[in-house]
């Protein structure tokens, strides 16, 4: 059910970004484990996406983990207070990934509720990627972590998804990548309570 190496080797960024919609990410942060239902997702393509951090080739301590071969976490804070969690994809030096926005809590409730000071039936528990890294424990501790190890991995339930369940619609605050901006490369599965409020169905 854990999504092999393999998984994460797929050159087709866009792909993996709709097709992570409906698996599970686990974390186990001191032996309490956690799990949520993808809900949405962002793509970033490389050094070609004016919108990624490794647009044009930019290697730094930060983004050095996004050109790893597929299969990784990349975590990076934001705004100075929020753990990102990205999906790195494909192969070793092509710096794709896949941002995870938001999370249905599956599994480990309690926790989540414990780490987000609300009930997890409150659809902002885990909406937004600062929102759904912190519901599941992730923090920048967890950068570069193997995705098919046992402290943070993606399952396949068996949660498929049509193509009229998902929408494909611009990225979030990323209006300095000019004309990247306006690339429907956030993908959601429509009606989710879960989803973030911007573009929301």
């Amino acid at each position: 059910m854990k999504l092999s190496r393999g998984y994460y080797l797929n050159e087709d960024v866009l792909h993996l970004a709709k097709d992570l919609l409906g698996k599970v990410l686990f974390t186990n942060v001191k032996g309490e484990v956690s799990a949520g239902i993808i809900v949405e997702t962002e793509a970033y393509f490389g050094i070609s996406d004016k919108a990624s951090h490794a647009y044009g080739g930019r290697r730094t301590n930060r983004t050095e983990t996004m050109f790893s071969e597929g299969g990784v976490a990349y975590v990076y804070l934001c705004y100075g207070m929020h753990n990102l969690f990205n999906v790195v994809s494909s192969k070793i030096n092509d710096p794709h990934a896949i941002l995870i926005r938001a999370i249905e809590p599956l599994i480990g409730k309690e926790l989540m509720e414990e780490r987000r000071k609300m009930v997890f039936a409150k659809p902002a528990i885990s909406s937004g990627p600062g929102s759904a890294a912190k519901a599941l424990g992730i923090d920048r501790s967890f950068n570069a972590k193997d995705l098919t190890g046992n402290e943070i991995w993606i399952e396949d339930h068996q949660i498929s998804m049509d193509d009229n369940e998902i929408m494909a619609v611009p990225r979030v605050g990323i209006a300095y990548a000019q004309e990247h901006a306006a690339l429907p490369w956030r993908f959601y599965i429509k009606g989710n309570k879960y989803v973030s409020k911007p573009n929301k169905v």
